[in-house]
């Protein structure tokens, strides 16, 4: 069976104005000696106000001021892909450029539709995003890529294979409805060396434009590894600035350990609460659709050092507590238990959203309370009419933070609870809330979101990790 890597090139990865696309294509020459590849882009970053800054906030940016009567303009983003163009030969030249202004004057009225109508929401928002971004960038990489002698050719959108449900702005995926739809990005890959396509968008079965949420660049990659893993023998391939370490290094600087491989379940809860390893939705689109595809994070700088992301690990070398990570900005609801399974089953069913974790239960003046840790208090705060629809009499309190380890097989390390837990108290922190639980092999703890609190927590813990003993 021919051999297909699907490998996704995120903001970071393509740089400000395109200054790291020369690596993207060393990378392309290497993974193509042993394989096809389908190349997914997020949208570019660009210097603005001398920060980097991706083109997908700018756009948002143009759509707030569209939506307060103000022009919305394109020209940050016309100068970004100008400076890009840069990398394309004279013989593909003439057709990038026609590309980026078609692809520009569809973004363009998107935005003047938002001036018009004062509302900067749904398709118009994702058409927006997606002629200026993800798709835009795949088109340009398909020029870069052919002038640097690669056969190469994008997807178009009207050969879009992801096929989403009718959520505009924060979208599913839809397997069955995709697969009926790939055949002509099937023909493609077929004929070609390299396919480009981008990244974080979709459309309905009725042609209406929609997109993951940030970060949804990830799910493409994945989604493309279910659609293909039948047809040829595939793997899917996330090039970053580095391979998984023990802990975010922008927090942890000292003591930091390779993490050589995760499971799909380490890697979904890691992504969950705060490492920016992959989004944790695109493993359970994955796990979901009953596949098994080898998934690698590849430090680009170095593609030697690279982590294993797999179903199940096949090692048990190195400290069982592979990472220690944590995540601001939480809320907690408390709902009566009779209460929690209709809303848990409308959050999965009517909502598709599952960051949250169910916490251990208590009981208060004979009545029994279930707790729903949720991982993004801002859409707690979206949704606080619906959730409380369950339970008038429901709490919701927010400016939580929570850390967490990761490792499927923490039950190897002793006094894990007790030792974490006092770390945290000799930092002068105040434990909220510890959940530990012996059959997900899981710990978290619960801190006020304040200052810098989580960092503090995640380097204690981090640094008494690798003094404790294990089996």
């Amino acid at each position: 069976m021919t051999k297909l890597t699907v490998a996704k090139f995120g903001g970071s990865a393509i740089g400000p104005n395109g200054e790291t696309i020369p690596k993207i294509i060393q990378r392309i020459i290497d993974l193509e000696k042993n394989s096809k590849i389908i190349a997914v882009f997020s949208a570019p970053l660009t210097i603005h106000n001398e920060k980097k800054r991706s083109l997908t906030d700018i756009i948002l940016e143009q759509g707030r001021n569209a939506e307060n009567g103000i022009a919305p303009s394109l020209d940050i983003v016309k100068s970004t892909y100008q400076k890009i163009l840069e990398m394309v030969n004279s013989e593909n030249k003439k057709d990038c450029e026609n590309v980026i202004n078609l692809h520009l004057e569809k973004a363009q009225k998107a935005l003047d539709e938002a001036l018009e109508i004062k509302e900067f929401v749904n398709e118009t928002r994702s058409r927006a995003l997606a002629f200026s971004g993800e798709i835009l960038m795949s088109h340009v990489m398909n020029y870069v890529l052919r002038s640097n002698g690669i056969k190469a050719d994008a997807i178009n959108f009207e050969n879009w294979p992801i096929i989403t449900d009718n959520n505009i702005e924060f979208t599913n995926f839809l397997a069955t409805e995709s697969r009926e739809k790939m055949s002509e990005m099937a023909d493609i890959v077929e004929k070609n060396e390299v396919v480009t396509i981008g990244g974080f968008i979709g459309k309905t079965v009725d042609n209406i434009t929609t997109t993951y949420e940030r970060g949804g660049s990830d799910r493409t990659a994945a989604d493309l590894g279910i659609l293909f893993h039948k047809k040829y023998e595939t793997s899917i391939d996330f090039e970053k600035d580095s391979s998984v370490v023990s802990a975010d290094p922008k927090i942890v600087d000292l003591e930091l350990r390779e993490v050589i491989q995760l499971s799909y379940n380490e890697a979904r809860l890691a992504g969950m609460f705060g490492m920016k390893i992959l989004d944790p939705i695109a493993i359970k689109e994955i796990v979901e659709n009953g596949v098994d595809v080898p998934i690698t994070i590849t430090n680009m700088k170095n593609p030697e050092k690279i982590t294993t992301v797999k179903r199940i690990v096949d090692e048990r070398e190195g400290h069982p507590i592979k990472i220690v990570t944590g995540k601001e900005n939480c809320a907690i609801f408390r709902i009566e238990t009779s209460a929690i399974q209709k809303l848990l089953t409308s959050l999965e069913k009517d909502k598709h959203y599952s960051e949250f974790i169910i916490l251990s239960p208590f009981t208060k003046d004979g009545i029994e309370f279930s707790r729903i840790l949720f991982l993004d208090g801002e859409y707690v705060s979206r949704n606080e009419k619906y959730l409380l629809g369950f339970d008038s009499l429901a709490t919701i309190t927010y400016n939580r933070g929570v850390i967490t380890l990761i490792g499927d097989e923490m039950w190897r390390v002793q006094q894990v609870a007790s030792r974490t837990s006092a770390r945290i108290g000799e930092s002068g922190l105040n434990i909220l809330n510890m959940d530990a639980q012996e059959e997900t092999s899981r710990i978290i703890i619960v801190i006020e979101d304040k200052e810098d609190n989580i960092r503090k927590a995640i380097r204690a813990i981090h640094q008494e990790v690798s003094k404790i003993d294990f089996v």
